[in-house]
């Protein structure tokens, strides 16, 4: 089907007048919101593991509340340090990760100050990255690389600002030096860094054409608020979540050469999901594990450190 015909058999929404189920939602929010706040203080305060575990079951009833539907293929790295590194599509990649399991995200500053969901952010333990300051980026480093090594799991969005959930932009790769950093705080031989794509797929069920994707994605200078009003009249929404294998990072990995690893892989996932293709893994015909990301020359074994995880 093509976008046209996609948004032609779409029903209209309005635009202005909140229906039942948005003024629902809305205040499935709100109640959810009024309740966990106040917990969720006390736990990060007294520092009860209930602070890692309490925003799971915030972002999940979240997503209900919101219509927004997610299916996960594949699976997160079960072995530690592990830091992931997603591509980034709207303030909604926050609750969409956020609803897998317990752990903390490497967000920009402007975080921070979102209603709502900057609070949340700063009870979750976001390490927050004052991007227009270039010294700030050693700062940050350190205090990842100190989680990681403590065993937290940890979600950077490689490519520094939202895209329009068709494409993937290019990663950096300053924070994933981070990965390096961890080995040296906790004694380990490698971090785990994994690739996960955001597919955004459906709206009332039908597929979303390359014209409608970016009324759901959240990227340039949109304001929040208003998007995030938009998103509730918008109707249910299916999202993927598709994790990749993991990649090895150990003394020997090249942290450019890794980096492009990651965004290729990431690309590859969403154009897969985009296009209604499973993905295809690491030991399928036709896939394979990224290789040659070693500082050091090849010799007659293979590069270090780059297969799939066991």
């Amino acid at each position: 089907m093509t976008a046209a015909a996609s948004d032609a058999r779409r029903p209209a929404r309005p635009s202005l007048v909140l229906t039942l189920r948005n003024v629902a939602a809305i205040a499935i929010l709100v109640v959810l919101t009024l309740a966990a706040l106040p917990v969720q203080l006390v736990a990060h305060r007294r520092g009860w593991r209930l602070a890692a575990t309490l925003p799971v079951w915030w972002h999940r009833r979240a997503l209900a509340a919101l219509g927004v539907r997610v299916r996960v293929v594949g699976a997160p790295c079960r072995d530690r340090p592990l830091l992931v590194t997603p591509n980034h599509v709207s303030w909604l990649d926050i609750n969409l990760i956020g609803s897998l399991m317990p752990l903390s995200f490497v967000a920009k500053s402007e975080v921070a100050g979102w209603p709502l969901f900057g609070l949340f952010a700063k009870l979750q333990r976001t390490v927050f990255v004052d991007r227009t300051r270039r010294t700030d980026t050693a700062r940050v480093n350190g205090e990842i690389a100190q989680r990681l090594a403590s065993g937290d799991a940890m979600v950077l969005f490689p490519e520094g600002t939202s895209s329009d959930g068709t494409h993937v932009l290019p990663f950096r790769s300053a924070l994933i030096g981070a990965a390096r950093a961890a080995m040296v705080e906790g004694g380990h031989d490698r971090v785990w860094v994994q690739p996960l794509a955001i597919v955004l797929k459906r709206l009332d069920g039908l597929p979303l054409g390359r014209a409608e994707r970016p009324r759901l994605a959240w990227y340039g200078d949109t304001d929040m608020f208003p998007h995030l009003i938009g998103t509730i009249l918008l109707g249910p929404v299916d999202i993927d979540l598709v994790w990749g294998e993991p990649i090895p990072f150990d003394e020997t990995t090249d942290r450019k050469l890794i980096t492009r690893a990651l965004e290729r892989e990431v690309r590859r996932l969403v154009s897969a999901g985009i296009a209604g293709r499973e993905p295809l893994r690491p030991g399928l015909p036709g896939a394979a594990a990224p290789t040659g990301l070693s500082k050091r020359p090849a010799v007659a074994a293979p590069a270090a450190g780059i297969l799939p995880a066991p």
